[in-house]
């Protein structure tokens, strides 16, 4: 009999902190976690009985209630590379330099620059970046020539890049150089390539906007916990990401990590 505790291996992981579940899954395949001393399967699943490690470290469980887990907005500015390795220079690990391990929820290019959130919490993860889900994400655009109608038209009805069309999307002229876009999907460097297949080179690219979280109060560099009103707004919007758990119950203030305030914001590199 199946014990109804138990969860597969890759979720357990993400949800120790320790990476994101496709992150674990490659972790698993590269026979790097063990479960009871013995390399387990893809597919594995595990209870509170197990003693799971990764590299030979062992991995705990995540408390019930998640009120372990940090989630953080930052305004990632241009020059920080969105990876978790340590080795690279300029990485969003050290730039942040929290005490707990964190990750991103996707990413912006290194010479692009605004909101990104990290978080202790693999599983959340999934959810957010599944492309079904169409949240929101409002980018502001600084080009090297003038922007016209036709252009905005052209950028809002979809772009033919990476062997595919781009889907429709929300396109405001903002100034003459610059326009908003918002975007539910994620291709690779798709608001620059867009751009270039009109003919347009990306001078600036700011992202103000993920779902209903801002950028309002962070200065490039600084970040701060999201609230618990928002992380129960993200956390009502995943609720319904298809493949995943349900999302996590907010019952603790300060989106959950209860133990610091959730309006701090803290300097680039400070504790």
């Amino acid at each position: 009999m199946t014990d109804t505790n138990d969860k597969r291996l890759n979720k357990w992981i993400s949800e120790s902190g320790l990476c994101s579940r496709r992150e674990a899954d490659k972790l698993i395949e590269q026979e790097r976690v063990t479960v009871n001393g013995r390399v387990p399967e893809l597919g594995t699943r595990v209870s509170a009985a197990d003693e799971v490690r990764v590299d030979g470290q062992r991995v705990r469980p995540t408390a019930g209630n998640k009120s372990d887990r940090v989630y953080i907005a930052y305004h990632k500015p241009v020059g920080i590379t969105c990876t978790t390795e340590r080795h690279v220079k300029g990485n969003i690990v050290d730039a942040i330099g929290h005490a707990d391990r964190i990750f991103p929820i996707g990413r912006l290019d290194k010479p692009s620059e605004g909101l990104i959130f990290l978080t202790s919490d693999g599983d959340i993860v999934n959810k957010i970046l599944r492309a079904e889900n169409a949240h929101d994400k409002e980018y502001l655009v600084t080009v090297d020539k003038p922007v016209t109608e036709a252009f905005a038209r052209s950028m809002a009805s979809g772009v033919p890049i990476l062997d595919t069309v781009t889907k429709p999307c929300e396109v405001r002229l903002q100034g003459r150089f610059q326009f908003r876009i918002v975007l539910t999907q994620g291709l690779n460097r798709q608001i620059r390539r867009m751009c270039e297949h009109l003919g347009y080179e990306v001078k600036r690219l700011k992202r103000t906007r993920i779902m209903m979280v801002t950028l309002a109060g962070l200065k490039p560099g600084q970040w701060r916990y999201l609230s618990e009103q928002e992380m129960q707004a993200i956390s009502e919007s995943v609720a319904g990401s298809r493949k995943t758990a349900a999302a996590p119950a907010q019952s603790q203030g300060n989106a959950g990590s209860g133990r610091r305030p959730a309006a701090s914001v803290r300097k680039h590199g400070r504790r």
